[in-house]
């Protein structure tokens, strides 16, 4: 019981002389760390209106921001450790280590957010750009480090990993997204009066004038003259207005007698005594 007792007063008394020496130097190292983090706060937010009224992308905005803060509070923090005498060296090599380890274990993960650095720090598309990558289409609804997402018609999300982003092929038509079709008229028409209809038709429709639509002979088939149609809508509404335009089409072309012929064949039999 009495060396319990010894033990435990050695034990009170390290802790005694330990505040009696290092109170003021404790207390001066908080002092720092919390004026540094007011610091790093008002300065990660300065630097985001900055970069805001400058025009930069929100979201390169806002990784600047952070990554301000961020280094100023490490830099703060090795500033406060080393008033209460405790060198950083040693940390640095363990984190080093850590972090080797840690990298090989979360590969996929790093590469991801590598890949998001990339698109932020390149731009290949901002958020409303319609792109489309790895067979998937949509409008680009945020940016993130390590994942991007779109949003189709159907206001479905998809999630992306970044690192199926960089490196890939890349389309990107900004808020628009091309539509095409084609339709068949009989070979006894006038082909100026069913291109006059067919450009009316897309103006009342109100396809996008961002970019003229073309519409010409496409092809000649056995029954029909095709005519090609591109034009360009916005793509949350493609296919209802790809629709849209289908159903004015077949409507107007009815309207001036320009007939829509369906495929023809024409048989014959031979007499083999012949």
């Amino acid at each position: 019981m009495q060396e319990e007792l010894e033990q435990f007063q050695a034990i009170y008394n390290t802790i005694i002389e330990f505040f009696v020496t290092y109170s003021f130097q404790l207390l001066g190292a908080l002092i720092i760390l919390l004026i540094g983090m007011l610091v790093a706060n008002r300065v990660a937010r300065w630097v985001l209106a900055l970069c805001e009224k400058k025009g930069l992308d929100i979201t390169l905005s806002r990784f600047i921001g952070s990554f301000v803060r961020i280094v100023i509070i490490v830099g703060v923090a090795i500033i406060a450790l080393g008033k209460i005498g405790i060198s950083v060296t040693p940390f640095v090599a363990a984190i080093g280590a850590v972090s080797l380890g840690a990298g090989l274990a979360v590969q996929g993960l790093l590469s991801n957010y590598g890949a998001g650095l990339n698109i932020i720090i390149t731009r290949p598309f901002v958020i409303g750009d319609t792109i489309t990558v790895q067979g998937e289409t949509g409008l680009v609804d945020e940016v993130h480090l390590a994942y991007t997402v779109l949003k189709d018609e159907d206001d479905v999300r998809i999630t992306i990993p970044n690192r199926h982003i960089v490196g890939e092929i890349l389309h990107n038509s900004a808020a628009n997204k091309l539509a095409e079709t084609v339709v068949g008229v009989s070979y006894g028409s006038d082909s100026e009066k069913v291109m006059e209809v067919l450009h009316a038709v897309l103006k009342q429709q109100g396809v996008s004038e961002t970019r003229a639509p073309l519409i010409g002979i496409d092809s000649f088939g056995d029954s029909s003259i095709n005519f090609g149609i591109r034009f360009w809508v916005p793509t949350e509404r493609f296919h209802e207005l790809r629709f849209a335009v289908n159903n004015a089409i077949y409507a107007a072309l009815d309207t001036a007698g320009i007939s829509i012929p369906f495929p023809q064949r024409e048989v014959r039999l031979l007499n083999e005594n012949h």
